[in-house]
């Protein structure tokens, strides 16, 4: 039957900060929410920040406090307290204000397509779909010599077969930062897995650690593509301050049009401004190329600059 809900089209599935919860709905029936209305992104539209929490948006917008004392609470144990019981209640009660506030702000704003845009990421099945050969790329890699990129592949592969295998959040067989660790150390034995200070007690023992090694033990056989990545190349001293300066901007467009900034454009989308001429960057395209992305260019191109005035930063 819930699942039947969400599939249904007369009624809006409101949710915060929807991506993980859509994952398990996908990966365990195959089925999104549509339509959805995701109140953490709708709040980063309307000027809220970036991913603010759904207790800010209860204070900021219907000025009530929520006990958050059973926010990490067991909820398999039965009987629910009174306490546990209000704390889930505020979701349903408060999210539905929140809704119908954060709604009618878009639809003053005129702000539905920048909206769209990112609910249409969330209810794309391509989102969730996660190939263990390319569970690597989501980690950000801190050396590009191929022994390491091999290891961290191939510790990435055993990591996803066994989250997706036995349904469980790919932190807690191993997080990535001790997949960067591990692809440094290379240890060669259990032995010096669990010499290893800098590990969790879990990659140590049992079939984590023996998953750890297996895949160690064969990484050299792991294929890599290329890695032509144009962060490969260090920044020169220009694109460095030409990033500065456009940070800049994007604190003041943000300002200017009230939107979150992580929302407009991400610390990648300045870099591969400043380094190509024609980035394929969302940056640049549609409504953030109309209050970003065109600014940007002709900053980078010299046709305007940033000063300060007594107004504070400013184009001309």
């Amino acid at each position: 039957p819930f699942y039947d809900l969400l599939k249904k089209k007369s009624v809006i599935k409101v949710f915060h900060a929807a991506r993980q919860d859509l994952e398990i709905f996908f990966t365990t029936a195959g089925v999104l929410p549509d339509p959805l209305f995701d109140t953490q992104i709708a709040a980063m539209v309307c000027g809220f920040g970036d991913q603010v929490a759904y207790e800010t948006l209860v204070n900021k917008i219907l000025n009530k406090h929520i006990d958050k004392s059973t926010r990490f609470t067991d909820w398999a144990i039965r009987p629910l307290s009174s306490s546990q019981i209000n704390y889930a209640l505020s979701d349903v009660t408060h999210l539905r204000e929140i809704y119908e506030f954060l709604n009618n702000e878009i639809i003053k704003g005129n702000r539905f397509s920048w909206l769209k845009e990112e609910l249409d990421i969330l209810k794309n099945p391509k989102t969730y779909l996660v190939e263990p050969d390319q569970a690597w790329k989501k980690i950000r890699l801190k050396r590009k010599d191929p022994d390491f990129v091999k290891a961290v592949k191939a510790l990435a592969i055993f990591r996803e077969e066994e989250a997706q295998n036995r349904d469980v959040p790919r932190g807690h067989i191993i997080k990535d930062d001790e997949i960067l660790r591990l692809a440094s150390i290379k240890p060669k034995t259990i032995q010096d897995l669990n010499n290893s200070r800098l590990l969790s007690k879990s990659t140590k023992s049992g079939w984590i650690a023996n998953g750890i090694m297996d895949a160690l033990k064969d990484s050299d056989k792991i294929p890599i593509e290329p890695l032509d990545e144009p962060h490969l190349i260090p920044l020169s001293v220009e694109q460095e301050a030409l990033i500065d300066l456009l940070r800049l901007l994007l604190k003041l467009k943000s300002s200017t049009h009230n939107v979150a900034v992580k929302l407009i454009a991400s610390a990648k989308d300045l870099e591969m401004i400043a380094r190509h001429k024609k980035p394929n960057i969302r940056a640049i395209e549609g409504w953030r190329y109309e209050i970003f992305g065109k600014d940007a260019l002709r900053l980078k191109n010299g046709e305007i600059s940033l000063s300060f005035d007594k107004n504070g930063l400013c184009i001309k």
